[in-house]
């Protein structure tokens, strides 16, 4: 497997590292995917993790070239269905997610399944969600997927809190609340590296399985 990476930024050299660590060939680094060369592109797969007007911007040309891609870009959420639709016309597999950790994707299980068991009992949900401050859409992408967890379950609608300090790598904190008790869940990323952990091994899920999916939809 080659691996191409649009998004040279601190994910980017991130996710080298990773591969590096695992052995996984890297194919290119750059900052402008679609100068990609299509005899290239055909060999690898790529791991986004730009902008949302840069993915808004690529995705055809991501569709349209690669092997396979893995979106980690957020930002894009009210396009989803048409950006699907495209990978499926072209019949390129795709893997998305808000948040590519396994410890979150571990998280969004735990609450679904505890939002469930409280529904109509009367639990108030609210989310807080602190990134570093370079992050550019707020809330974020998985405070987002952890609110629509809790509305399916619950059926009520969830705040959500949003801070940007520092080089906060990640904090979202879900608290449920009744009369009588609170029930917090709370992930802590320590650095970016969680992530890029989750995008490689989502890469490598690429070369076993074919279409769009969720990553979440693949782990649990």
């Amino acid at each position: 497997m080659k691996v191409l990476i649009s998004g040279y930024g601190r994910m980017g050299h991130m996710i080298e590292k990773v591969l590096s660590r695992q052995g996984i060939e890297l194919a290119a680094a750059t900052e402008d995917v679609c100068a990609t060369p299509p005899e290239l592109a055909r060999e690898c797969v790529c791991i986004d993790f730009t902008f949302p007007q840069s993915f808004r911007a690529n995705y055809k040309f991501l569709a349209d070239n690669f092997k396979a891609v893995v979106v980690g870009t957020t930002g894009w959420e009210d396009i989803r269905e048409e950006v699907i639709g495209y990978f499926h016309q072209k019949g390129t597999t795709m893997i998305y997610a808000s948040n590519f950790s396994i410890g979150v994707n571990a998280l969004f299980a735990a609450v679904s399944r505890a939002s469930s068991i409280l529904k109509g009992h009367g639990y108030e949900p609210h989310i807080e969600e602190t990134h570093h401050i370079h992050k550019l859409d707020a809330p974020s992408g998985t405070a987002k997927s952890l609110a629509a967890l809790v509305k399916d379950s619950l059926d009520d609608e969830v705040q959500i809190t949003s801070k940007r300090e520092g080089e906060v790598a990640g904090i979202h904190t879900l608290t449920l609340t009744s009369a009588v008790d609170k029930l917090t869940f709370t992930h802590e990323a320590f650095s970016r590296e969680g992530f890029a952990v989750g995008a490689v091994y989502a890469a490598m899920l690429t070369e076993e399985i074919r279409g769009v999916h969720e990553f979440k939809e693949l782990i649990l």
